[in-house]
Order: structure tokens, then C-alpha cells, then sequence
């Protein structure tokens, strides 16, 4: 896509995602509220990804970029989740 190029989303679809990210946020407040153990991070850790997906292929129009940069950005999403789950996984198993 040019630069001089450009996309319109419509309202109903951003309100859409607002509302969408509402009941995430509503999800988020419930899921730290029971106790799953282990799994609460795990839980919000997925709430999470949902929202931020939501944000940066609506807001920040991911969605209308090309196929490339969209595997750049999924590959430095994978690489922080790796990471993340190395660093739970150090947390969970470690001795007391």
C-alpha cells in the first residue's frame, strides 16, 4: 500500500471492537476474581493477546497492511511469547 493511499473503516465495525474489548476487560475483572491456580496467567495471559490482537489489527490497520509485515509482526509476537513462556516456566518449577 502507498503511502498517499487510504482506508476508511466504518463505524459500526470500530464500535465493534470497542464493545468487543468491553467484555475482554469485563472477562479480565472475572477471571481475576476465580481461582484457577496455575492457569489464572494463563488465562489472562490469552484474555490479553485477544485485546491486543483486536487493537492492532483494527487501530493500528494491520489488518489492510501487506502479507510480509504481518509475518514480521506474528514472528515478533511468537518471539515475546517464547520468551514469556520460559520465563513462567522458570517461575513455575522453580524450588522453594
Amino acid at each position: 500500500m502507498h503511502a498517499e493511499e487510504k482506508h476508511i473503516v466504518e463505524f459500526k465495525v470500530l464500535f465493534k471492537v470497542l464493545i468487543a474489548l468491553f467484555v475482554l476487560t469485563g472477562l479480565t475483572v472475572l477471571a481475576g476474581n476465580i481461582d484457577l491456580g496455575y492457569f489464572n496467567v494463563v488465562v489472562a495471559l490469552l484474555i490479553a493477546t485477544a485485546k491486543a490482537s483486536l487493537v492492532v489489527f483494527f487501530f493500528m490497520h494491520l489488518k489492510y497492511e501487506g502479507g510480509l509485515f504481518k509475518i514480521m509482526v506474528l514472528l515478533a509476537f511468537v518471539i515475546l511469547a517464547i520468551f514469556i513462556g520460559f520465563t513462567f516456566f522458570d517461575v513455575a518449577f522453580r524450588a522453594n
